[in-house]
């Protein structure tokens, strides 16, 4: 499988910068990804960001880490830390940079050991690609943790990129799926990654999804543009 992101990451911090990512969306959307950007330094942090990595404690998991800037960061707080991604240019960013503790896999198949802390950022809970996917995804995460651990996550809902009717509601195409749910190119110096489910969720639905699941969603804080930080803990 071609890893269009990893050999961004690789290229980037060997030098090579020429060119940013570009992704597609489901919703017919283009954007662009800065490479400088993933390589930011806390101060350059969104305050959810920040505000995850304050919460941080005891033996954390950085679940989808790219190349490493949050690990980074614990890192140099004292903190032990395990950056994980199933790409392989990721790990290999994250080592070049410094992070010691590492592992390439996909988060479901990694039983290995056991966090105080496991935190999906910038969205990573879309890692769980589908809202019918979300439950195996948070009890799997759930499994990983210690007594008393916390999965600590940010999302958007993305409600706001439809239309909205005249009574309020929101015209949003498609066949019955949950909104949040969309599919993702990206592409990189003329290379396309093969499409992959994305899951943007709101915090009603993930509470809901939660607690379905044993875990108790707190509501952290909420950004500028729909998005929020929550805290998941086992229900007592």
């Amino acid at each position: 499988m071609s890893d269009v992101f990893g050999n961004a990451l690789l290229d980037y911090q060997q030098g090579n910068y020429s060119e940013d990512i570009t992704t597609h969306s489901s919703l017919g959307d283009t954007d662009c990804m800065p490479l400088p950007y993933i390589f930011r330094d806390f101060k350059a942090m969104p305050t959810i960001e920040q505000k995850a990595l304050h919460l941080a404690e005891g033996k954390i998991l950085d679940v989808g880490c790219g190349a490493g800037s949050h690990s980074l960061w614990l890192q140099e707080q004292g903190k032990e830390v395990v950056a994980l991604d199933v790409s392989k240019g990721a790990i290999a960013t994250s080592k070049a940079r410094g992070v010691n503790s590492t592992f390439c896999t996909d988060i479901l198949n990694y039983n290995d050991d056991k966090f105080d802390t496991i935190m999906l950022l910038m969205n990573g809970i879309g890692l769980a690609g589908t809202l019918t996917n979300l439950p195996k995804f948070l009890s799997h995460l759930k499994s990983l943790l210690k007594p008393n651990g916390q999965l600590l996550l940010d999302s958007s809902d993305i409600i706001y990129m439809f239309d909205a009717d005249e009574d309020g509601g929101y015209w949003v195409p498609g066949d019955g799926d949950y909104y949040g749910e969309m599919e993702f190119v990206m592409e990189y110096e003329g290379k396309k990654s093969k499409p992959f489910p994305w899951l943007y969720v709101d915090f009603n639905t993930l509470q809901r999804t939660a607690l379905y699941c044993g875990l108790t969603a707190e509501l952290i804080v909420e950004g500028e543009h729909y998005d929020y930080l929550a805290k998941l803990t086992a229900v007592q």
